[in-house]
């Protein structure tokens, strides 16, 4: 595949924003991306990205715009207990300041992001499970799959902050993953929960052509990568 993706009507497409286009479609780039490329330093970047300084929006169609007071997540599937919080019970949870690279399939790097949410450790801690991978399930659903094991051990976060603000909904608020050593469709914009399964099972976008894991350092962006 190219750096295109298969699009089909109703369903969501890169980083989880809507489409109703049948067949292969570009990305569409927000106004709000102005395009500066920047020298990418030495051993930062990963292959075939470019550093940037805007935060590129792919989108679509509408972007999910979901009040706090109606905001839940919910970790479910294959484990002991369902858990729930509201979104008052998840900000009381214990939250971090991250600062981080983040990478894009679509090829651009944006350097020492900032971010402040939750670990998925916290969220995790005291949840008995066999299983060894999960899908998260976003508004308007959007799905991404990533192995339990990456999301475990200080690697990922529900981010509700970004650069001392509130995430705005077009970057994926209230609250979105943050799972920022795979490419970034796997942290799911507008996120509500996690399910964890026993056996693999690919999200919208790695059914649609996208690499079921997506390792930017080894340019896993689609099938065949």
């Amino acid at each position: 595949m190219t750096g295109q993706g298969v699009v089909g009507r109703g369903v969501l497409r890169d980083d989880g924003w809507s489409a109703s286009v049948v067949g292969i479609m570009p990305p569409i780039i927000s106004r709000g991306f102005r395009g500066r490329r920047e020298d990418a330093p030495a051993g930062r970047v990963p292959p075939g990205q470019y550093v940037t300084r805007d935060f590129p929006v792919l989108s679509a169609g509408p972007t999910p715009y979901t009040t706090r007071e109606r905001w839940d997540f919910t970790i479910a599937g294959a484990v002991d207990e369902p858990r729930r919080w509201t979104w008052e019970e998840f900000r009381a949870l214990p939250a971090e300041d991250v600062t981080t690279d983040i990478h894009c399939v679509t090829k651009w790097s944006k350097l020492d992001t900032v971010w402040r949410g939750v670990r998925l450790d916290t969220l995790l801690q005291g949840i008995e499970t066999s299983a060894e991978y999960t899908v998260a399930f976003s508004d308007g659903g959007y799905t991404t799959n990533v192995p339990l094991g990456d999301l475990t051990g200080g690697k990922a976060w529900v981010a509700f902050s970004y650069d001392g603000e509130p995430l705005e909904p077009q970057h994926g608020g209230p609250a979105r993953m943050l799972v920022p050593h795979l490419y970034f469709w796997k942290s799911a914009k507008w996120v509500r929960g996690l399910r964890l399964t026993v056996a693999d099972e690919p999200g919208f976008w790695e059914v649609n052509g996208y690499h079921n894991y997506g390792d930017p350092w080894r340019e896993q962006r689609y099938w065949g990568d």
